[in-house]
């Protein structure tokens, strides 16, 4: 994967991660069991909301993540760069290192990349409460329409989102690196 994306794509300096005590996180915050290296017998306890604490020790603005290969979400994050012109959004492709570690904080498999995740430093967002979370830091009309698309119940507006996502190299296509 490392060679998948040029020096131009965006990603987050996650070395030297430090331990810091963080406050209690929402139900989205999962603590993960993961396998040692060298597959051990035993199970070792990842705290990934610490681990991945550091990415919000400098900057606490949110994270979008994004399939960095997918047509549809390389121009749904061009959309947002160019409707925030205040820079309230960071953005990191799913298959990155920053990312997958980022998906683990969120409660996600490190190779999900079935949807858009927005992170916070204490709460994280998938599917299309993600992209009305994105619409309410982006610039006018986005949070108002946010605010009015809410109305349409969670379970409607997930499935209208799995059909898109589900489709979306067909209808769009991919390209064979990340743009952004």
């Amino acid at each position: 994967m490392a060679g998948m994306f040029p020096a131009g794509c965006p990603r987050l300096n996650f070395s030297g991660v430090q331990r810091v005590k963080i406050p209690r996180l929402t139900a989205t915050a999962v603590i993960a069991a993961a396998a040692p290296p060298g597959g051990g017998g035993g199970v070792t306890v990842v705290d990934w909301a610490e681990a991945t604490s550091s990415f919000f020790e400098g900057d606490s603005r949110p994270i979008m993540l994004f399939d960095g290969v997918c047509n549809l979400c390389n121009g749904g994050v061009k959309f947002v760069r160019n409707n925030d012109r205040n820079g309230r959004i960071r953005y990191e492709a799913l298959q990155s290192e920053a990312g997958k570690k980022l998906l683990r904080r969120s409660g996600r498999a490190p190779d999900d990349i079935s949807s858009v995740v927005l992170v916070e430093k204490d709460r994280s967002y998938i599917k299309s409460e993600a992209v009305l979370k994105i619409m309410e830091y982006i610039d006018l009309p986005f949070p108002q329409l946010a605010f009015f698309l809410r109305f349409i119940p969670l379970f409607v507006r997930d499935l209208a989102y799995d059909n898109v996502a589900d489709n979306r190299y067909e209808i769009f296509g991919r390209s064979e690196s990340c743009e952004i």
